[in-house]
């Protein structure tokens, strides 16, 4: 049998792995690559290619860089190479039925989560932030909603204590490409049969923003603790400190839950050598890694070294 001859969608770090195992295999073939167009980005908004975009060129693959993935003659392009199958990993957006009905085996989307759970942009980070114990990867035949297609395959992982989005999405970048190559030859050879999801059971991950990120010392500690890991490395935890006008900012990289009372929400109830613990809604969070901004990431030790923060004082 001949390599299944097939077209790459994807954009950002998740998709890279996907791509490379795909490139690797005997059994594909990859004929082109789609990503989103290059994007404004550092303190100088220099234009920089995306992740998936630097792995393609650096394995000498097509690139196209669509605005719309929905452009005539994007689709024209894609339609004369005349694919096998369409694999799309966070791309980024909804492709049309023009695309999806173009390759004779239809268009694959490997998904971070376990569907019909966390459909959307961000499900690493909604995992986390809900507290879910687990979470997975789905492959699944895709139609024209929001990841609605039917399930192909799935797999598990366990969501630890010491995750956040980077190691979680490491190690789903790892699993969906792994189940990606497995699922592929049975799924095209009539092998599995998709499941419809259940509109029930879905629940939606909308894409996080940067004031996602602000804190609310009002919650309970265990949702501070899940903000934190959710949000590292971006967008980013973070409060403010000091006293109007000069409030400074402060993100946090990595805290606990502490065992310590007292104090108004936002209160720090501990600032010496043994560390810097903040009064919540309910419990306390003991910061263990932060950064003011323009800063060096620290630890609370080295951190209360350099400034004047105090026992008493509320961070906003």
């Amino acid at each position: 049998m001949p390599p299944l001859r097939l077209i790459f969608f994807g954009t950002a770090e998740l998709a890279c792995t996907s791509l490379a195992a795909l490139g690797q295999s005997p059994l594909f073939q990859v004929i082109g690559v789609a990503t989103q167009p290059d994007r404004p980005r550092g303190r100088d908004l220099k234009l920089q290619p995306t992740p998936v975009k630097v792995e393609a060129e650096r394995r000498k693959l097509a690139v196209w860089q669509p605005l719309r993935a929905r452009e005539e003659t994007f689709i024209r392009a894609l339609a004369e190479l005349n694919p096998d199958l369409i694999v799309v990993a966070a791309y980024g957006q909804i492709l049309p039925s023009s695309i999806l009905e173009l390759p004779r085996f239809g268009c694959l989307n490997v998904h971070a989560s376990l569907l019909p759970k966390y459909r959307g942009a961000a499900p690493i980070q909604w995992a986390i932030l809900n507290d879910e114990s687990e979470t997975g990867v789905t492959i699944m035949k895709m139609d024209a909603g929001l990841d609605t297609g039917d399930i192909l395959t799935q797999e598990k992982t366990v969501i630890a204590p010491e995750d956040n989005s980077q190691t979680l999405q490491d190690r789903l970048a790892r699993l969906g490409a792994d189940l990606l190559i497995k699922t592929i030859p049975d799924y095209v050879q009539g092998e599995i049969a998709p499941q419809k999801q259940s509109s029930e059971q879905a629940s939606h991950a909308p894409k996080i923003s940067k004031e996602d990120g602000r804190l609310d010392w009002k919650q309970p500690a265990r949702t501070f603790w899940n903000r934190v890991r959710a949000f590292t490395p971006s967008p980013g935890a973070y409060t403010y400190y000091g006293r109007q006008p000069n409030l400074r900012r402060l993100k946090i990289w990595q805290a606990e839950v502490s065992a310590e009372t007292g104090g108004r929400p936002g209160e720090i109830i501990q600032a010496d050598k043994s560390g810097l613990v903040v009064a919540t809604g309910q419990q306390s969070l003991r910061i263990l890694e932060l950064q003011r901004e323009g800063g060096k990431r620290l630890s609370a030790q080295e951190f209360l070294s350099g400034t004047g923060l105090q026992k008493g004082e509320l961070l906003e």
